[in-house]
């Protein structure tokens, strides 16, 4: 059973002190494109960004990436049927809470779903529209995040520094 969820304070508190897990989703559509969404909170609020959820306490990472694609895309995708990306850090300057001097820090572990697996209409809890980007589009736009962007640079090409 999983401990209840954390109250906003306790969330904070543990945002100030530790690394974030989380998992990012790649989601191409068998187009050559792949979906972006425009981030509604903090942080990365304002800017588009891979779908993708944190990972709770005592979570398995398959009922993890379940729970993240279903509240993410609408469509349940079991781990083993995504391509492991690789493991990549994110470091915010804000919050989830907006509280001044609390930077977020994620530990994240990127999937490519399977081409063409998200259709219809998806959920808006964490993204105020969605777009489906080529990858030199999203690439060229200022307002699509780095952290994002840094999924599709080349492997001799890591672009900005940290």
């Amino acid at each position: 059973m999983r401990p209840p969820w954390l109250s906003k304070e306790e969330f904070v508190w543990v945002v100030a002190r530790t690394p974030l897990v989380s998992i990012d989703l790649i989601v191409p559509d068998g187009q050559g494109r792949v979906l972006l969404g425009m981030r509604r909170n903090p942080p990365a609020q304002g800017t588009w960004f891979v779908p993708g959820g944190r990972i709770l306490k005592d979570e398995p990472l398959d009922a993890a990436f379940r729970r993240i694609t279903r509240s993410e895309l609408g469509v349940e995708v079991a781990r083993n049927q995504a391509t492991f990306r690789g493991v990549y850090e994110h470091f915010h300057p804000d919050n989830f809470a907006g509280q001044p001097g609390i930077t977020t820090h994620y530990v994240v572990l990127a999937y490519e779903l399977p081409a063409g697996i998200v259709q219809g209409t998806l959920p808006q809890d964490q993204h105020t529209a969605y777009r489906w980007w080529t990858v030199s589009e999203l690439l060229a736009h200022p307002q699509v995040h780095p952290y994002t962007k840094a999924y599709f640079w080349g492997d001799d090409d890591h672009g900005p520094s940290s």
